[in-house]
């Protein structure tokens, strides 16, 4: 099992958001983290940046399109966004960015609060696998692994980003 350093991670991942913000000219964006990884993540995140709006959460649940592999959660809480997205720029954070299925129901789930001019998009993880054409804008650290292996990362506090086997489909 390898250890990482997430604070370490984190804060290049808000470095390089500070620098994205000013290069593209972003005006007071708003930040969005999707559920559970991608909050913790997020909650940092805009605690370093010093965001004015609150820090929202999405939670995908409903729109994964993997029930039959992952199964739904009996107790799915809904999305917090509160603030009015429509026209905003958004940085929208998760954890681990693999095949783009969790970013793209995060986007359905986004847009259904309203439309936003732009979002940019910040990973703590990035691996390869993807399924669907998404890539993150701020990556924390790119990981390649082989297909027995996977991230994980628990928290809210202290954070802790692993490497592990995966168990056993047998």
């Amino acid at each position: 099992m390898q250890h990482h350093d997430v604070e370490a991670l984190i804060q290049r991942m808000a470095a390089d958001l500070r620098k994205h913000i000013e290069t593209d000219a972003l005006r007071d964006p708003l930040m969005v983290g999707i559920h559970t990884g991608g909050v913790w993540v997020a909650e940092r995140l805009h605690a370093a940046l010093k965001l004015s709006e609150p820090l929202g959460k999405l939670n995908i649940a409903f729109y994964r399109d993997d029930f039959t592999h992952i199964g739904l959660h009996p107790q799915v809480s809904p999305s917090s966004l509160p603030f009015d997205v429509e026209g905003r720029d958004v940085i929208l954070v998760d954890d681990v960015l693999q095949t783009g299925r969790t970013i793209r129901a995060a986007l359905n789930e986004l847009f259904d609060f309203g439309r936003p001019a732009h979002v940019v998009l910040a990973v703590l993880c990035d691996r390869p696998g993807r399924e669907l054409p998404i890539q993150a804008d701020v990556v924390g650290e790119t990981f390649m692994l082989d297909r027995h292996e996977q991230i994980v990362l628990n928290g809210p506090a202290p954070l802790n980003l692993t490497i592990e086997q995966k168990a056993s489909e047998e």
